[in-house]
């Protein structure tokens, strides 16, 4: 499944700051109806994603609802992006193969 949209990148407070870009409503919606197919436990989506010229796998994380992607400074950093920007992300879902299911 590949999804392509745009999210305003939002910053986690806790003992070190994170940053994520969530997942828009339709978007998280569609992840969901195959949730099951791609998730290796605890609900979390493996993905690739891609914003400007980087690259990444990484999974999903669920939270109210719908997904949040995770951004390690190794994504932020050569995008110069920071809370509150907006990033176009093509997002391609990785499902599990069947013999990660036994």
């Amino acid at each position: 499944m590949q999804l392509t949209f745009t999210g305003r990148v939002i910053e986690w407070r806790g003992p070190a700051p994170y940053y994520f870009v969530p997942v828009p409503d339709q978007e998280s919606a569609d992840i969901g109806e195959v949730a099951r197919m791609a998730t290796y436990g605890w609900g979390v989506i493996p993905v690739e994603a891609r914003i400007g010229e980087v690259t990444f796998t990484t999974s999903l994380f669920p939270k109210d609802g719908g997904y949040l992607l995770p951004l390690k400074n190794a994504v932020r950093t050569p995008e110069g992006l920071d809370a509150g920007d907006d990033v176009r992300v093509e997002l391609t879902v990785r499902f599990q193969t069947p013999s990660a299911w036994q």
